[in-house]
């Protein structure tokens, strides 16, 4: 039986693309996140950028967990993540590939058990896994009511796209 964990973060819109995002951990600041110009101002990472930190910190954190279990020393860790965007059969962007390097601060040489390490970090980075089986997202939309207007686990109506659960007459470029 696998053990469910939970976790939770909200976002709140300030103008435009600009979002605050707010985390369930205490002591732990708001992040500014935004859209690179011209769809935004750059005033934070968009989700394109979280989500190469996000790949890149959990495997370093991983690895360097690693190496301290077994008391070992690797010197300051850096890593290098570059994001690949592509366009998917629609023509939409997505992120096709992440390239992550990670510099070990000290020569490997002196660093006992590294092999053993390297053999194992990536399947402890819950990230990293997550990314790379595929992960499900549900997604619901609510208005300000609380009336739920979209959930894809819900039948849609007939002529509305999957999962669409409001009515849609008053959008006049609906189904064109």
């Amino acid at each position: 039986m696998s053990e469910e964990m939970r976790f939770s973060v909200r976002l709140e819109q300030q103008q435009d693309f600009q979002f605050l995002v707010k985390f369930d951990l205490d002591d732990v600041p708001e992040l500014e996140v935004d859209e690179p110009k011209p769809l935004g101002n750059s005033a934070g990472p968009n989700a394109a950028r979280l989500l190469a930190a996000a790949v890149g910190k959990c495997l370093a954190a991983s690895l360097l967990f690693c190496l301290r279990k077994f008391k070992q020393d690797p010197g300051a860790i850096v890593a290098q993540v570059v994001g690949h965007l592509e366009r998917g059969d629609r023509g939409r962007l997505r992120v096709g590939s992440l390239d992550v390097l990670i510099h070990l601060g000290d020569p490997a040489g002196p660093v006992p058990r590294l092999a053993h390490c390297l053999r194992e970090f990536e399947d402890f980075c819950v990230v990293t896994q997550s990314v790379r089986r595929g992960m499900e997202v549900n997604v619901r939309v609510e208005d300000a009511s609380g009336r739920v207007v979209f959930d894809p686990r819900q039948p849609g109506e007939p002529g509305a796209p999957a999962g669409a659960r409001i009515e849609l007459e008053h959008d006049p470029g609906f189904g064109e």
